[in-house]
């Protein structure tokens, strides 16, 4: 490391919740080191190649894939092909580290992150993990064993790892690091900007999603909650996903639902979440890491849906975490419907003071110098 100057090499894949929080440290670390030298690791045909490549970062490519949890005579063969995966990618990631020479390896999740950083660690190089959830996964609990600092997303997360007592200096709390390029809106910080820039009028705003490829149990509980939201001074984004839209265009026309200019919004996928985030007063949404730093963020109160088929459940405790500190209201995966989501809607509806207070309770969740903490931390150790 020069006084201008790191190298870091950053693995990380399989989704935008681990990919995000690496492009935010590699922003920071580029911010306060312009001349750093930056690689990323991950899967060729992967979100991160798309991601990193978009964000203008150099990108390696391993084979890697992962393990399946249920046994099956099909994931028996899956899980097989991985775990030789795993043994080629620890040796392309050799390479890697031989032909980059890093300073330091940053892992963020995905099952790229574990070859790359166990190449590391036995290459003595220093070795860091960001787990993005409440419930740590398996690569994390694993890699925590050789990594020499192990940023966590919240207090919550440290009981899972039995020996932070001993060792309390090597976890960090430092919550979810987000893009230097994020704003509270993309046409104004304030919920009026943001709704003029909209086209919406309703005194309340109910932003909906179930993530990219969308999620049909909350498209069909949203279909119902539009019935009941005519004639109320409501707007209503909705999102429906990639596999969403013959089960929402289906059940708009079988309840006689139209787009309403001025009130609703419908998509597939939402290209300005900054902007409709902002002028949302309660969300509803899974989740997912990345959803629930930028719900911390903007300071937003929110009807949470935890996919109950996360890795480990995971989502649900990233909901819990959210409820216990009175920042949201989770619903369970199962119970999720029409009557259960107006019943919820309503009484929030008729609430406005405790929405205000979901959103203060949100607020104070936010980790806005997550990236900063991170990077001091890894000078630190290098």
């Amino acid at each position: 490391m020069s006084e201008q100057s790191i190298r870091v090499l950053l693995a990380a894949g399989g989704s935008a919740g681990h990919v995000n929080p690496a492009l935010a440290i590699a922003d920071k670390i580029t911010d306060v080191f312009p001349k750093s030298d930056i690689l990323f690791a991950g899967t060729r045909g992967g979100l991160e190649a798309r991601l990193v490549a978009r964000a203008g970062y150099n990108f390696s490519p391993i084979k890697a894939a992962g393990f399946q949890r249920r046994i099956t005579p099909t994931n028996i063969g899956r899980n097989a092909k991985a775990a030789y995966y795993f043994l080629t990618a620890v040796r392309e990631s050799k390479k890697i580290i031989n032909q980059f020479k890093p300073d330091v390896v940053v892992g963020t999740g995905g099952y790229v992150t574990a070859p790359v950083l166990r190449a590391a660690a036995k290459a003595g190089i220093k070795t860091v993990t960001h787990e993005s959830n409440s419930l740590p996964g398996i690569a994390t609990k694993m890699l925590s064993r050789t990594a020499d600092k192990v940023f966590l997303s919240s207090e919550d997360t440290l009981k899972y790892f039995p020996d932070n007592a001993e060792s309390t200096k090597k976890y960090v709390v430092t919550g979810n690091p987000l893009r230097k390029g994020f704003r509270k809106g993309e046409k104004g910080n304030t919920r009026a900007e943001a709704l003029a820039s909209l086209g919406l009028t309703g005194s309340m705003t109910i932003l909906s999603f179930g993530g990219s490829l969308g999620a049909n149990a909350i498209t069909e509980a949203v279909i119902e909650l539009l019935s009941w939201e005519k004639g109320r001074d409501i707007n209503h984004i909705h999102a429906y996903g990639g596999n969403g839209k013959t089960v929402f265009e289906k059940l708009m026309s079988e309840k006689g639902i139209k787009t309403v200019k001025g009130k609703n919004i419908f998509a597939e996928y939402i290209h300005n979440m900054y902007t409709c985030i902002t002028a949302a007063d309660l969300v509803i949404c899974r989740s997912g890491s990345m959803t629930q730093t930028e719900l911390k963020a903007f300071g937003r109160a929110s009807i949470q849906i935890p996919w109950a088929g996360a890795a480990e459940n995971h989502q649900y405790y990233n909901a819990l975490t959210m409820k216990e500190a009175g920042a949201t209201i989770l619903i369970n995966d199962a119970e999720i419907n029409g009557g259960k989501l107006i019943e919820v809607v309503s009484g929030l509806y008729n609430d406005k003071l405790r929405i205000r207070l979901m959103e203060e309770n949100a607020s104070r969740m936010s980790a806005p110098n997550a990236a900063g903490i991170i990077v001091s931390e890894i000078i630190n150790l290098i």
